[in-house]
């Protein structure tokens, strides 16, 4: 049967349709984007900033030199397209796959100075390091020997595990302590990114 309803009704209706948002696909579409298990994304946060290695590619396996199964050492790091007002930067690392309540954490490391392009390889286990000057270190996932950078050492036989290597740039210079736990950082830059820059890599054992 072809019935033709009066525009009003039809208008009434279109406008009812969107105040329910059209069902889940309306309600996915409003959410805001998912970041690796950990991490909020929402907000005025954008993913403007590139940050690459010389070391591996994003989605690629990350070399064994920088796993525990190696040297474990820091991989080399580059970035660009900070935001504008950039003063400071802080970057995680953590593992969204490890078979544990929350992403287990591999790196924290803030108090970045803006003019900074990057950080060399092997960065020192220390809480306070001298190049580049004023940038601290957090505590990491380990038990012990848990300052600074611990490479990928996932459980054998447990698949290829994401590690996300991700720059927050932020608005303001942080009076945080060194030693922080990603929780800690997490909380003192809540409200102040300006922008964000994820490097993916994988590693297997």
């Amino acid at each position: 049967m072809n019935r033709r309803f009066p525009a009003a009704v039809v208008a009434a209706a279109v406008a009812w349709l969107g105040t329910m948002g059209c069902g889940p696909r309306a309600a996915e579409r409003a959410a805001p984007p998912a970041g690796p298990k950990g991490v909020q994304t929402e907000g005025v946060r954008t993913m403007t900033i590139e940050i690459t290695s010389t070391a591996f590619k994003q989605g690629d396996p990350i070399p064994k030199k920088y796993t525990g199964e190696g040297a474990d050492v820091s991989p080399p790091l580059a970035w660009k397209n900070l935001p504008e007002g950039t003063k400071e930067l802080a970057l995680i690392c953590d593992d969204p796959d490890a078979p544990t309540e929350e992403p287990w954490v591999h790196w924290v490391i803030y108090k970045i100075p803006a003019g900074e392009k990057g950080l060399p390889e092997g960065v020192p286990r220390d809480l306070r390091l001298k190049q580049p000057a004023g940038v601290m270190q957090g505590r990491n996932s380990w038990p012990k020997e848990n300052v600074g950078y611990r490479g990928p050492m996932p459980p054998p036989g447990h698949g290829t595990h994401r590690y996300f290597f991700r720059l927050f740039a932020l608005d303001g210079h942080l009076t945080i302590e060194p030693g922080a736990t990603k929780t800690k950082l997490l909380e003192e830059i809540r409200d102040h990114i300006l922008g964000e820059g994820v490097l993916m890599g994988t590693y297997e054992r």
